[in-house]
């Protein structure tokens, strides 16, 4: 009995590992990865981490820039949200002085603003 619990105990993992590994080589493959037996070796030795490595590596290569949504720093918001006072989104040329951390517009200086615009 104890050495067919001691077989099943590392036969099982061992064949799962192998299993997986033998997936991720003909995925590789399939998808087009430019060494699948660089990932069959890391899924193999690092069973965990690297099928995580390999789906995070695997999905990078789906990515299109034409249809990414916050190209050009542009953000979604939720349509409750909308009428909410918007963020300032930085070009990129670093600090202005005046917002160097670019913070919202606190809602007391805008209705200020407006007042004042209202006003004359």
């Amino acid at each position: 009995m104890d050495t067919l619990l001691l077989v099943s105990l590392v036969a099982i993992p061992v064949f799962v590992q192998v299993l997986l590994a033998a997936f991720v080589h003909y995925d590789a493959t399939d998808v087009g990865m430019k060494n699948p037996n660089r990932w069959t070796a890391i899924v193999f030795f690092v069973p965990i981490y690297g099928v995580i490595v390999y789906i995070l590596a695997r999905s990078e290569l789906s990515y299109d820039p034409e249809t990414d949504p916050y190209k050009g720093g542009k953000v979604n918001v939720h349509p409750s949200r909308a009428d909410e006072v918007p963020w300032d989104v930085r070009d990129g040329d670093g600090a202005d002085g005046e917002n160097e951390w670019n913070d919202p517009v606190d809602i007391d200086d805008l209705e200020a603003d407006e007042e004042r615009e209202r006003n004359g």
